[in-house]
């Protein structure tokens, strides 16, 4: 075996196996790559930035609102702080609808009209994402083709991940950001009917319901609670052959309304037909919410309603802080499991187990 080895050795010169030089490894990175650092901005470079409508900073501040590290909290707050003053003056108007509304396609479509009547659009969107895998839904980038293009708009979905109490009040905070870099239009958009409506009527001014027709019960899968929230309904995907089925929707969610008591604002709410393929109806529709907007500005609804808006996102606030610190407490978080197993066991009720849970963290504060 030896006298193998020697025989076949590269070092032998009998031998036919030769290992050429090669050439020189490079590196695993690229030595003509430098590495970028993003400098920090200061919190006045930021507001700076913002009003001059600077979007790239706009979306960094915004990531910073959506931010759960303490220290960005901090200067997010100071930047909201100092664009406060030059928040407000935009129109804010919800947009909802039942799975299959269409409301991206009808969010473009009115979107990139809004746009060409001079406006700046900003469109953000709640989207509590699932709690077991992160992930969510929303893909408004990719199916808002054309307005995504379009300068003066901008989109933005909302964080990736959290309860919808954190997720509705980061894009509360985005809504004001936005509207100190100049957007003077901003839709909130939800996905699908459910909780989230509540969250997102709490901080617009207009509420604008999207139904289509054609799919059985025309009053089916709504809640009575959405459709009192509605300032205006609008049939969807009224074109073609649908066009006759849309106009009977309208008449049914008319005569709907009319059992409804008169809203708080005095708006009597209306229902209208659309197609966002053939841009039909858009223009009645932009024109009722200027409609509604001068209206309760004439009555004293709309400062009203923004006063109250902002009471309820303070205490909106103290109660997902009260909530969080009182969950994140080592005493309250270590007696849970036992506390969760005398319920579980019956030995104690569900409100004596609370309220023990809640001594407990009294008693930490005192100390």
């Amino acid at each position: 075996m030896a006298h193998y080895e020697d025989q076949h050795n590269e070092n032998n010169p009998n031998s036919a196996l030769r290992v050429n030089e090669g050439i020189e490894k490079p590196p695993v990175v690229n030595p003509y790559f430098k590495k970028i650092k993003r400098n920090k901005l200061s919190t006045q470079e930021y507001v700076d930035g913002i009003l001059a409508g600077n979007i790239t900073i706009l979306s960094q501040a915004i990531t910073m609102v959506e931010s759960l590290l303490p220290e960005h909290y901090e200067q997010a707050q100071e930047i909201i702080e100092k664009c406060l003053p030059y928040s407000g003056k935009s129109v804010r108007v919800g947009i909802t609808g039942v799975p299959g509304a269409g409301k991206s396609t009808f969010i473009e479509a009115i979107g990139n009209m809004v746009t060409g009547l001079g406006h700046k659009l900003s469109v953000l969107a709640i989207d509590p994402s699932s709690e077991r895998s992160k992930g969510s839904i929303l893909g408004d980038k990719t199916r808002m083709e054309t307005l995504v293009h379009n300068s003066d708009v901008f989109i933005r979905p909302s964080p990736a991940a959290g309860s919808l109490g954190g997720v509705a009040r980061k894009t509360r905070e985005t809504c004001l950001l936005c509207e100190a870099a100049g957007f003077d239009v901003i839709f909130i958009e939800t996905v699908g009917v459910g909780q989230s409506e509540t969250a997102v009527h709490s901080m617009v001014d207009m509420f604008l319901l999207l139904q289509i027709a054609g799919a059985g019960d025309e009053l089916q899968g709504i809640k009575r609670g959405i459709m009192e929230m509605a300032d205006m309904i609008a049939i969807t995907k009224a074109d073609g052959g649908n066009t006759t089925s849309a106009a009977f929707a309208r008449s049914h969610y008319v005569n709907a309304l009319n059992l409804f008591p008169m809203p708080e604002s005095g708006w009597k709410p209306r229902v209208l037909t659309c197609s966002s393929r053939e841009k039909t109806g858009l223009t009645e529709i932009w024109n009722g919410i200027e409609d509604f907007i001068k209206f309760t500005k004439s009555n004293g609804f709309f400062l009203k309603n923004r006063h109250r808006q902002l009471k309820y996102w303070m205490y909106e606030t103290i109660n997902e802080e009260l909530k969080e610190h009182f969950y994140t407490n080592e005493a309250v978080s270590s007696q849970i499991p036992g506390v969760e197993k005398d319920v579980l066991e019956k030995k104690i009720s569900s409100f004596v187990a609370a309220r023990k849970l809640f001594d407990t963290y009294m008693k930490t504060l005192k100390k």
